[in-house]
Parts: structure tokens; sequence; C-alpha cells
């Protein structure tokens, strides 16, 4: 293990990776706001879904929300050219991490994986080489890395995949009915627009995704079929920016390839000048079991939450949402719903439907009619919100949900005082109503 582990190689694909990342975490930031994200977002909204328990990360006023982004895109930078790179990485890390949770009508599979690597790259010696770091002091200097600095990055990788893949093992997903979904508001798509209503088509593509999911890091870990597992990983990650537009996410994923290549490979390619470092030295360092408790800990975190579904009571988790998040579910199904709030002063009994547009966004609106967390959330929100006026108010929602273009069933018990329930992170709500197949 601790030859596996410890034995130094060529750093060729960990600076190229630093640089690649970097810039596209200064892109991912500034690009938020040019394209108004921040603004519909984290500004014009009144009120936010903060992760459960995280409610006091509030966006900034007025437009401290562009400065904010603005900052996290020069900590980008910062990275990308290896200046003061661990402040910068750690300063990201911490600023990206709590915009993350302060909001997540947005939730984006990509968001949570940014938060996951610039965690892991806090330990990467990632600005030893080609780096203002260096210039500044050469002694940084340096050629070669332990082993484990990749293999953290590929093993991330692979949980990523392994359990995206594994998620779309599914009925409906197997059926092609999310994909149909997806792809029926595209027909319309220049040149292949027609190609999008096909059924061969949808299958085609469900399939692909699955099987994509599940081999990608196998063909890339051997060597005979590396070169296809890259030419597949092009094709898939370049369709899917462009079809379904989900920012860095392919571009982060393709670069991932850097450290399944041979470092020499990419070095040849990026950094030609660059000695090669080829020794493959055992350096051992000090309290080296930290290193293995630390990673086992990280790892069996990253193992076990997108498990956690199964010990829940009720583990349709396509219905429930009860652990969705942070698990690698990626656009695994399509949703639509509506909820009515019915307010009711205890005092007078006087009834009051609530308009949701006085209060949410329409994006907000759309998140929330179909996740019973955000559902809470916003009953809660009421209840504070009418207290602050002197009223002691119960709660009731009625309302339907479809799934991947299913008939519309209720999701919540319309007997239930939403204001009175308490929040549990670990177990069903029993307020929701099951799903009928």
């Amino acid at each position: 293990m601790e030859k596996f582990l410890f034995r130094h190689i060529d750093n060729t694909p960990l600076i190229v990776f630093r640089i690649i990342f970097g810039l596209l975490l200064f892109l991912e930031s500034v690009g938020a706001i040019f394209t108004g994200w921040v603004t519909r977002t984290l500004i014009e909204p009144t009120f936010t879904f903060n992760f459960i328990g995280f409610e006091f990360l509030q966006p900034l006023p007025g437009n401290g929300m562009y400065y904010y982004y603005l900052i996290m895109g020069v900590f980008g930078f910062c990275v990308m050219i290896g200046y003061r790179y661990r402040l910068a990485i750690i300063s990201f890390f911490i600023l990206w991490s709590a915009t993350y949770l302060m909001q997540k009508s947005s939730y984006n599979n990509h968001y949570y994986l940014v938060c996951l690597l610039s965690f892991l790259m806090i330990f990467q010696p990632a600005n030893n080489y080609l780096s203002i770091d260096v210039k500044r002091n050469p002694e940084l200097k340096s050629t070669s890395v332990p082993f484990w600095t990749s293999l953290l990055l590929i093993l991330q990788i692979g949980l990523v995949y392994f359990y995206g893949g594994i998620a779309k093992i599914y009925p409906d997903w197997l059926n092609a009915d999310p994909v149909r979904i997806f792809l029926s508001s595209k027909a319309d798509y220049p040149l292949v627009g027609s190609l999008f209503t096909k059924e061969w088509f949808h299958y085609f593509l469900s399939y692909s995704g699955l099987f994509f999911d599940l081999l990608i890091v196998p063909l890339l870990l051997f060597k005979k079929t590396r070169i296809f597992g890259f030419s597949l990983s092009i094709f898939f990650h370049l369709f899917n920016a462009i079809i379904f537009q989900i920012g860095i996410f392919p571009f982060l994923s393709l670069s991932f390839a850097l450290f399944f290549f041979e470092p020499q490979t990419i070095r040849n390619i990026f950094l030609k000048k660059k000695s090669f470092y080829e020794n493959n030295e055992v350096i051992l360092p000090q309290r080296k079991n930290y290193y293995y408790l630390l990673i086992g800990i990280y790892f069996a975190i990253q193992l076990l939450l997108p498990l956690r579904h199964w010990f829940i009571k009720d583990n349709n988790v396509l219905w429930t949402e009860e652990g969705h998040r942070l698990s690698w579910r990626m656009m695994l199904r399509s949703k639509n719903g509506y909820q009515i709030f019915t307010v009711i002063d205890k005092t007078t009994n006087k009834k009051e439907t609530i308009k949701l547009t006085d209060y949410l966004t329409q994006k907000q609106i759309g998140a929330m009619s179909t996740k019973p967390d955000m559902i809470w959330q916003f009953a809660q929100h009421l209840k504070k919100e009418y207290s602050i006026k002197g009223k002691n108010i119960a709660i009731f929602v009625k309302g339907k949900v479809s799934v991947n273009g299913k008939s519309y069933q209720p999701l919540v018990k319309d007997t239930i005082d939403l204001a009175s329930v308490k929040w549990n992170h670990f177990k069903h709500s029993e307020w929701l109503l099951p799903y009928k197949k």
C-alpha cells in the first residue's frame, strides 16, 4: 500500500489540470454574472431556499452578489496561474460552498462536484510547477507528486460516473421517458431537431448514457481501450454541452482524462520543455497513517451518501426527493406540479389562499411545487411572515405532481398543518402521500 500511494510520478497531469480547473472556475463564476444567473437566482428573489440548516447563509444585499461572484472569479484565475495557490483554492472552496448551500432552486450536480474538487485540490501540490508561486519561491519547484494525488481525483470521478449509471437502472429510464421529455422541447433545434422526435433515438440516448456512465472509467483505465474511451467521452460530453447546455460539467469531465493517460503522454502534448520525472521514488510522509485515515473517511462518506435513501422508510426517491441531492442522480426525471397553500388564522378561522408570485419567482415556484423539502420550507417562511404580523396560523397544502409525464398524483397530505411540522433530515416525512403505481 505504501509503495502504491506514495510512489512519485511526473506531475504534468496535475499541473495541466490545475490550469484547466482554474480557468473553468473563473469562467463559471464570471459567466454566472453575465448570463444573468446571479440576477435571477440570488438578487431578484426576496426569499431563497437554503439547504435546510444553513438558513444563516443569505445573499448579500443590493449588488453584493455580483461582487461575490467576481471575487470568486479572481480566486479561480489565481488558481489557474498558481498565484498564492493555497489561499486562492481555500477561499474559492469556502465562497463556492457557501453560495451552493445558499439556494437550491437551481440545483445542479456539477455545482456539488465543484465543491468536492475544490476541497480535494486544497491538498494537492498543484502549484509546484508552471506557477507564479514557483517564480516567487523557486524552492517550491518540483516535477513529481505522490501517486495518491492522482488517485484521489480518479476515484472521485469514478464515483460520479458509477452512481450516475446505477441510478439510471430503473424502469422510466429504460423506457426512455426522461430523455423523450427532455428532447421534446428541442424539436426545432437546427439540423438535428427532427432526430430528437424519433423513438429509436430516445432509446439510443438512454442506453448509451447508461452504458457510458458505467463503462467510461474502465475504458480509460486500460491502455488498449483508452483512446476509444476518450473518443467516446469527447463525443458524449460535447453533445451534452451543445444540446443540454449544462455549464462547465462536460469540459470538467473531459479534463479528468489527464489522469488516465501516461504522464509522459500528457507532458509531450502540453509541456514539451518540462523535464520528465521517472525515478519512481517512494517517499513516505511523516504521519502517513493520517493520510490513510483522512482518505478513508472522505471516500466512506462519498460511498454512503448516494445510498442513504435505502435507509429511509419510503425509498421512492423520484417521488419524495429524500436522498436525491448529493447522490449523482443526474437528469433522471422530469417533474411538473402545482401546490396551493391555504393559511388559516387560528384566532379568527379566516382562510386565505396564498398568491405564490407575491413571494417567489416563477423559477422558484416551479422548483418548489415538486420538491417536498422546499414545500416545507416555504410553509415555514409563511409562518414566520405571519408571526411578524402577530398572527398565529396553520398552513395546509394541496396539489399534484407528475413524474416523467405520468398521471398527476397528490403529493402532500392536505390535512396536515405544515406550519407545525418539524423537519427531520434522516427520516421519511410522514406528511407525504405514497406514490401509486
